[in-house]
């Protein structure tokens, strides 16, 4: 047994028989009660899932197994020479709760190498979509095509042991992490390169390799922001819509591949991943608006204002937990002061970042004006050259899955059963109401 897997199993293992203790002892102890808005309100805040590898908290920002995230960029593996942390350390993280050695980091990466030949047929169903198909579309085919190669499905079928769910889960988990930044490169070069591809270095890191393979920017601070990208994207606790969605399909046995095509499609949504290209198009719609790539304070301030005055919103400020600063934007913003010198976009993101929360804070009603992570990662890949902006959700896909697929295993390990929560209908409401107001008048 490979010793990350054997890391897993132990760790696992030992935390199921835990929970079930647990459970069994205080089946009935109420975490809290649900109230008509958060009903009728996407069921927002409400305790009702197990998620392992990372916390929201409102102040520090997400926490990766409780480190935050200027703790990661401090503690993981780094590539030789590089000040990003390499993404193959945080799934380690993620998946086992311990900061790995340099030498696991490398061992890791070795394995996805090997495992990341993408299957001929994926490439066959990808050519014969339109080539301006929305990428994010491309992207949950592909990820779905790749089903075929199931080590879950081959060894269900062959009657596998309930126990043994977790490890055909890793293996499936291993190889398609593994292969989708060669399946994202692709389909980026197919949509915006005329098929150009370029064959992957496997001298490089699974991040620089992705870098490579897209053909944006041949430098190594690209290859160190997609470093950066795809370690700060790529989880946010388990209640955030592609994690859910990922997290549900998974509770029916889907297998990974499929359980993580139906988390993209969610990702793909205006309200969710798609996010970032909106304050691209944010962005751009400004400068033509303003006639100036260079709008001073007072100009950009002025265009906000008449934003939110037509009912509209600012994408990338705003969410739903934090109530600070987004760290990942600030990871973005202090990657930019360190290798951008000069760039119209990222000056207009740092002015953003001025002018903006005072805009929403004088509305009266915002609970969080601070930039979330979408607010600035436009700014830094469209410097690079990736001006592609509906490519983006693709890369944010590429990075969620490291968590939402590390979170796969756990559930399998620990039993997880398939999510089936309680509906009731809004006739049932109004007469819970009207026999809660009779009661309370009695």
């Amino acid at each position: 047994m490979d010793p990350l897997k054997q890391k897993f199993r132990d760790k696992a293992l030992s935390l199921a028989t835990e929970l079930k203790a647990l459970r069994k002892a205080n089946a009935d102890v109420k975490v809290g009660d649900v109230n008509i808005a958060q009903l009728f309100g996407g069921m927002r805040g409400i305790k009702s899932m197990i998620w392992e590898t990372s916390h929201l908290d409102p102040i520090d920002g997400i926490k990766f197994r409780g480190y935050t995230i200027p703790q990661l960029k401090e503690l993981l593996p780094k590539a030789e020479g590089g000040k990003e942390p390499l993404p193959e350390g945080l799934f380690w993280l993620m998946l086992v709760g311990e900061i790995p050695t340099n030498e696991e980091v490398k061992w890791l990466a070795d394995q996805w190498r090997t495992r990341s030949n993408v299957p001929a047929h994926t490439f066959k169903v990808l050519d014969q979509l339109p080539v301006d198909a929305h990428p994010m579309m491309q992207f949950t085919i592909a990820i779905a095509s790749m089903q075929s190669e199931s080590v879950f499905v081959k060894r269900y079928a062959e009657g596998m042991r309930k126990a043994e769910y977790w490890d055909a889960t890793y293996e499936d988990s291993m190889n398609l992490i593994a292969r989708l930044p060669r399946v994202a490169a692709y389909i980026y070069r197919r949509s915006y390169h005329n098929g150009n591809h370029i064959s992957p270095d496997f001298t490089l890191d699974w991040a620089a390799n992705f870098a490579h393979m897209l053909g944006v920017n041949d430098t190594p601070d690209f290859k160190s922001l997609i470093r950066l990208y795809l370690t700060i994207h790529a989880d946010h606790e388990g209640g955030n819509a592609s994690a859910h969605a990922t997290h549900l399909v998974g509770s029916t046995l889907s297998d990974a591949y499929l359980s993580l095509s139906g988390g993209m499609n969610a990702l793909a949504g205006p309200l969710h991943g798609l996010a970032n290209q909106e304050v691209l198009k944010f962005i751009l719609n400004m400068i033509d608006a303003l006639g100036t790539g260079k709008p001073t304070e007072s100009q950009i301030a002025d265009y906000v204002n008449s934003t939110l005055a037509s009912g509209r919103v600012i994408p990338g400020f705003g969410h739903a937990v934090l109530r600070r600063p987004d760290p990942r934007y600030t990871a973005q913003q202090e990657f930019a002061k360190e290798y951008i010198k000069n760039s119209d976009i990222v000056e207009i993101v740092k002015k953003m970042f001025v002018v903006v929360p005072e805009s929403l804070k004088a509305l009266g009603k915002v609970k969080n004006p601070w930039p979330n992570v979408d607010a600035h990662s436009g700014a830094l890949l469209i410097h690079y050259g990736m001006k592609e902006h509906s490519f983006y959700t693709v890369l944010f896909g590429v990075s969620r899955a490291l968590g939402v697929l590390s979170s796969l295993c756990w559930s399998r390990a620990l039993g997880m059963t398939i999510e089936r929560p309680k509906s009731v209908t809004s006739k049932w409401v109004k007469e819970f109401l009207k026999e809660s107001t009779v009661a309370s008048k009695n």
